[in-house]
């Protein structure tokens, strides 16, 4: 697996192209997305989002009718795709299929679940690749996401941070924003956002 990462547009969003197999998925294609994914894709089979925010989804559609392949979505959040709340001018975009809480789903022999962790947003996920979780705006490096937005819910976030706490095996994280890290190493800083939320 061949994991490539930029960040993308002033919120400095990270878009991510996951190669296996000669297989290019690409998670959260932000702001201007499309001129990075062109020069770093030669197979691209589809296009997910781990939540509905603007920042993570601003290329959705151009990217999708480009390579002619499908948008998968958290089914919660498919009413962001075509909100433009802060009136930036984000282009709709159109999910193919939505997916359900912590369904996992197959593309060209590559299993990918989509753990739900609403509270960030209510379709909130994090996708689990192998050993690899993309956690967009739940977990990142030392914290975690923002849960006071229209749409957030702090008892939601809570229960995502009980439901995670829970986990005993270890993953590699890659956040929505900032650096990588693992889940062993975010368990410390989960608790005390579990406590004090």
């Amino acid at each position: 697996m061949d994991i490539k990462v930029q960040a993308m547009g002033d919120y400095q969003t990270n878009c991510y192209i996951v190669t296996i197999n000669e297989k290019d998925i690409i998670i959260d294609p932000g702001v201007n997305a499309l001129s990075w994914i062109k020069n770093n894709v030669k197979n691209p089979i589809a296009v997910l989002n781990t939540h509905g925010h603007f920042d993570h989804i601003w290329s959705n559609q151009i990217v999708k009718e480009t390579y002619n392949i499908k948008l998968y979505t958290p089914r919660d959040d498919e009413f962001m795709l075509t909100l433009d709340p802060y009136g930036l001018g984000m282009p709709p975009s159109y999910a193919d299929v939505l997916v359900n809480p912590d369904e996992e789903i197959e593309l060209e022999g590559i299993k990918i679940k989509f753990h739900h962790f609403p509270g960030h947003t209510p379709g909130c996920s994090a996708l689990q690749i192998d050993k690899h979780l993309f956690t967009g705006d739940f977990i990142f490096k030392g914290t975690i996401g923002r849960f006071d937005f229209p749409n957030s819910d702090a008892t939601l976030m809570k229960r995502s941070l009980n439901k995670i706490l829970k986990w005993s095996e270890d993953f590699h994280i890659y956040p929505g924003h900032g650096d990588k890290t693992t889940l062993k190493n975010e368990i410390e800083s989960l608790k005390q956002w579990e406590k004090y939320i």
